[in-house]
């Protein structure tokens, strides 16, 4: 029997998504790790907010978060080191009207990648990106990374790192056009995806660094904020979250912060006793680079046509008029 077009809208509308429409394989990632907390908090968004599978694709480069792509069942893009931004740049001004995701490393991001990172944050385009930071390379097997803390030990640093790790909330807050900072951690599974709601939710570059255990490579690193619930310091406002009463028992360390105030938050991002969770900053006005490539305004056929006539004139031959 055949279906009027209305009856299959109407099927269509009412599509529901579970969590196995979004699942696939068998994640190869370590027990313990936090990239698996990660990957269900993404799986719970895209079932919640009806994501549909065609419509959606995950980018990411190298590393052991970089694997993400694989265990999701949507389009996917596992590019090379350092590479994961400008692959998804090119994404979503190809298809704007997909939903592009970029899950990266502390050290695919911040290290061969940091350049793109940067001009990604200035261009602001609609972008949902995760900063798996675990301090460490992983996947090659436990070298320093640019987040590693100074006198970490690796194989790349056998007497301890001699630098100052770098900050990824601060060097993402000083840079021009930044619209959206957040930052969670893989062990309170209920903020984590508030967070990453939120970040899907906001229109622009939406940076979100989730610190995350690596149990093989640094087993204990985070130790000291797991077991003192006070080094952990929530973030609310009615412009940002709002956490529920359960967690408000745990975590009493709290702080209300205007996600508006970007000085504000660069001041908390600056601090290196207290692991801050929530929202930094949000500013939904910076305009995204796609929309002002695309605006009417810039990009009329009149505009493009007469900038081409003009460059054409350049190259006319004109007669020479006898005297």
């Amino acid at each position: 029997m055949n279906m009027l077009a209305t009856d299959c809208l109407l099927e269509l509308c009412e599509e529901r998504f579970e969590l196995e429409d979004y699942q696939s394989g068998v994640p190869r990632w370590c027990s313990g790790c936090g990239d698996n907390a990660i990957l269900a908090a993404v799986q719970r968004l895209c079932r919640d907010e009806g994501l549909r599978p065609e419509k959606t694709v995950f980018v990411s480069g190298i590393g052991c978060s970089s694997r993400f792509p694989h265990y999701m069942r949507t389009y996917g893009f596992h590019g090379i080191h350092g590479r994961a931004l400008p692959v998804a740049e090119g994404v979503r001004l190809a298809r704007p009207d997909l939903n592009v995701f970029v899950n990266t490393g502390d050290g695919d991001c911040c290290s061969i990648g940091a350049a793109h990172w940067i001009h990604a944050i200035r261009y602001n385009m609609n972008l949902t990106v995760f900063l798996h930071d675990n301090q460490i390379y992983g996947l090659t097997k436990k070298q320093a990374s640019p987040t590693s803390p100074r006198g970490t030990k690796s194989n790349t640093t056998p007497r301890g790192s001699t630098l100052e790790p770098l900050q990824p909330l601060s060097v993402t807050l000083g840079v021009q056009n930044v619209s959206f900072v957040a930052q969670a951690v893989d062990w309170i599974p209920e903020l984590l995806y508030d967070i990453v709601k939120a970040a899907y939710h906001h229109k622009g570059f939406s940076f979100v660094r989730i610190v995350q255990r690596c149990p093989e490579w640094l087993p204990k690193i985070w130790d000291p904020w797991l077991h003192d619930p006070m080094r952990i310091q929530l973030l609310h406002h009615e412009l940002g979250l709002r956490p529920g009463a359960g967690l408000a028992k745990v975590y009493r360390n709290q702080l209300e912060h205007d996600p508006s105030n970007l000085n504000r938050a660069r001041e908390i991002a600056s601090d290196s006793d207290n692991i801050p969770v929530g929202i930094l900053y949000r500013n939904p006005a910076v305009p995204c680079y796609e929309d002002l490539r695309l605006s009417k305004q810039l990009r009329t056929h009149e505009y493009i046509r007469a900038g081409l006539e003009a460059e054409f004139d350049k190259f006319t031959v004109w007669p020479q008029v006898a005297s």
